[in-house]
């Protein structure tokens, strides 16, 4: 039995590398975000990232392999996996980073899955400071947030077409952009 078996809507606590990873389906966001504020003391959101797992597992991939040695730079292998990467739930995770600053702090990571052009609600009620961690994955990586108050870009220009961070975003070829020239 889990300290998380009372948060709503989860699929999965995954403990590992002495960190807590509880897994929510991304309708019970919100409710899960509320739940471990209220209930469990994590009062403190410091991060949210957002991953592109797109081709996550497909063949075609080599480099160097670390080993508890490490891995010598200078002469390269191609091995490809050691083993094959167990496959995703989605394409993208969602990633909330908490903190429950009291006399005995800890830290979680709340995660939910999602589709490519599928929505999760935001978080600002439970949260206010996710308003700028959530327009940050909207504008790199695509990912709405519903109900924000105020989704837009945060670090690229209102014009810039597509997301940077995701994976099928274009390498190259753009056209450097100066400020006030046309």
């Amino acid at each position: 039995m889990s300290d998380f078996d009372g948060v709503p809507g989860v699929v999965e606590v995954v403990e590992r590398h002495g960190e807590s990873t509880i897994v929510v389906e991304p309708a019970a966001l919100r409710d899960a975000a509320r739940h471990l504020r209220d209930e469990q003391g994590f009062n403190f959101l410091s991060d949210i990232t957002a991953v592109d797992y797109l081709a996550w597992g497909e063949a075609g991939v080599s480099g160097y392999i670390g080993t508890p040695a490490g891995h010598d730079i200078n002469e390269p292998m191609t091995q490809g996996y050691q083993a094959v990467p167990l496959a995703k739930r989605q394409r993208f995770a969602v990633n909330y980073h908490l903190l429950s600053i009291s006399d005995r702090p800890r830290r979680v990571r709340l995660q939910t899955w999602l589709a490519d052009g599928q929505s999760v609600q935001s978080v600002i009620p439970v949260w206010p400071t996710a308003d700028w961690h959530e327009r940050e994955a909207f504008d790199l990586m695509g990912i709405t947030f519903a109900e924000h108050p105020n989704l837009r870009r945060i670090l690229l220009d209102d014009d810039w077409e597509g997301h940077p961070l995701r994976k099928d975003y274009p390498i190259g070829g753009e056209p450097v952009r100066f400020s006030g020239e046309e």
